[in-house]
């Protein structure tokens, strides 16, 4: 780490960024002591007025870079609360300045690396403390070598970079990481990680072989140097309680070269209750190489009709040819009448590109523009499901339904080796036994306190009917899929720390308590250094 050398060039740059930033006092003095210090613990060889966006001094970039990532529309009104000012380093040892200075100045960092956060913890604070965001977006390289089945990624690329790169040097490596591939890699692992691969070779998460972090005492730490315990943390244990992610370096996993994938829509009138009764019992136990995910949502019953209906897309994903599928679906999962001409035979990049919603032909160099195609005001919740919803809670479920403008849910399969992993192996709980995991959303197009409570209140009865039918004690979540309404740390933190962790949850506090005593990598569900509730 460089320490304080005090050249004539930075004793310039210096005078420049205070000229540049004068404008209201507070936050002025703020951006100062922070350039300041960042001079002082790092080689900052570049200007730092370009790395470095605040409201008050150009308010139209400043809203760019802000709502750049951010997905969810909810966080970015103009009552929101807004960072004094963010800060995009362009190497570690900036990101490791950040830190210092952070805690010297008594500043709360949100990091970011993708923005796809759902409650919008790394881009906006609901704390007293003022704070800033440290926007990994500048650190995205990313290394494969083949020859040793692994790579670096770094923790602002995003994972459909990661995609592009492995197959830019294999067409038989892939990576089991998400389905959305504008989502960053730093926070996204941080989680878990689960995507279409996950009952062949399981979570992200679980293909990690080291890391690279910004320690709460400034230093970077790589596995050796963090110890087991914090590696153990990083693997699930949620984003923005144990340190700064730069990089990871995960195994890469075999693919074959061909790779089969569908999509089979079944509506209400089509017997669709029916079919997705029997695909709750039939999609854990399907081969490994099998992912079929459903698809939620209403839909007209016909072209120029009002009428709605309850559609039911299975999108699946098939490591192998499509003769292969065809006879694992005839011995699993009859009942979806999947056809040969259903199904299209393609690459491991290409079936990437079709789960994640691209038009057929796009290029696979669509996936390094890193943008979401999902930017709205919404909110989500999530579930894990141990016995099949019986056809009566289904039919109840589609009622609700019906009663909500634009209501969506995606269920995911899990067994496979998701069921062989134990729930210890890493902070992510949820293996044996679940059958599959339920992400819930509602979204709309219009800002306003009225709006968002009916479709907020519609969440919440929907989700209290769906209590009867999914995990107890704890009713679980997926971190990755935020939900403040389960608590946060002000109420303590012992009851979403079971919702989204289970028996990991006491080791994840004892490791924070021992990496970070005095918290300063905190949010409002960032692990606390003792439980309390």
């Amino acid at each position: 780490m460089a320490l304080a050398v005090r050249t004539p060039t930075a004793i310039a740059l210096l005078l420049t960024i205070t000229f540049a930033f004068s404008a209201s006092p507070t936050s002025a003095t703020l951006r100062q002591d922070f350039v300041m210090c960042l001079v002082e613990n790092a080689d900052i060889a570049f200007p730092i007025s370009s790395a470095l966006f605040a409201r008050d001094v150009n308010a139209t970039l400043y809203k760019q870079v802000l709502e750049s990532t951010a997905q969810n529309l909810r966080y970015l009104t103009a009552s929101s609360p807004k960072p004094e000012f963010i800060f995009e380093p362009l190497y570690e040892t900036h990101v490791q300045a950040a830190v210092l200075c952070g805690k010297k100045l008594r500043l709360n960092l949100r990091v970011r690396s993708g923005g796809h956060d759902y409650e919008g913890v790394s881009y906006v604070s609901e704390m007293k403390t003022p704070f800033v965001i440290v926007d990994l977006c500048k650190l995205r390289q990313v290394d494969v070598d083949v020859d040793s089945n692994s790579a670096w990624v770094h923790a602002g690329a995003t994972v459909g970079e990661l995609y592009y790169r492995i197959q830019e040097k294999s067409r038989i490596h892939g990576f089991p990481a998400g389905l959305c591939t504008s989502l960053g890699v730093g926070g996204h692992i941080t989680g878990g990680a689960y995507g279409s691969m996950m009952r062949k070779y399981g979570l992200g998460a679980d293909n990690v072989l080291d890391a690279r972090i910004v320690a709460a005492d400034g230093k970077i730490l790589n596995r050796a140097a963090m110890g087991e315990d914090l590696f153990w943390a990083l693997r699930g244990g949620g984003g923005g309680s144990f340190g700064v992610i730069l990089a990871w370096k995960i195994k890469l996993v075999p693919v074959p070269e061909t790779v089969t994938v569908f999509t089979v829509t079944k509506t209400l009138e089509q017997d669709g209750t029916r079919v997705l009764y029997r695909w709750q019992q039939a999609a854990d136990k399907l081969d490994d190489d099998l992912f079929i995910r459903v698809i939620i949502q209403t839909a007209k019953k016909s072209p120029k009709g009002s009428e709605r209906t309850v559609s039911t897309s299975y999108q699946g994903q098939f490591l192998g040819e499509a003769n292969r599928l065809l006879q694992v679906m005839q011995r699993g999962f009859p009942e979806l009448g999947l056809t040969r001409k259903d199904c299209i035979e393609t690459s491991w990049i290409k079936s990437v590109m079709y789960i994640a919603g691209f038009p057929s032909g796009t290029p696979a160099e669509a996936l390094l523009a890193g943008k979401s195609l999902f930017k709205n005001y919404f909110k989500a919740k999530s579930d894990f499901v141990r016995e099949p919803i019986p056809v009566h809670g289904l039919e109840g479920l589609w009622k609700k339904f019906m009663e909500e403008d634009s209501p969506l849910t995606i269920w995911n399969p899990y067994g496979g080796m998701m069921a062989r992993i134990p729930e210890d192996e890493t902070p992510f709980p949820h293996r044996k036994g679940t059958l599959f995991m339920i992400q819930w959303l509602t979204s709309w197009r219009e800002g306003g306190e009225g709006v968002k409570e009916k479709h907020m209140a519609w969440m919440r009865d929907m989700y209290g009917y769906m209590g009867a039918y999914v995990s107890k004690n704890p009713r679980c979540a997926y971190v990755n899929y935020r939900d403040l309404e389960l608590g946060t740390n002000n109420g303590g933190g012992r009851e979403w720390g079971r919702k989204y962790f289970k028996g990991n949850f006491e080791r994840l506090v004892k490791v924070k308590a021992e990496v970070d005593p005095y918290n300063f990598f905190r949010h409002e569900q960032s692990i606390p250094t003792s439980i309390s509730g």
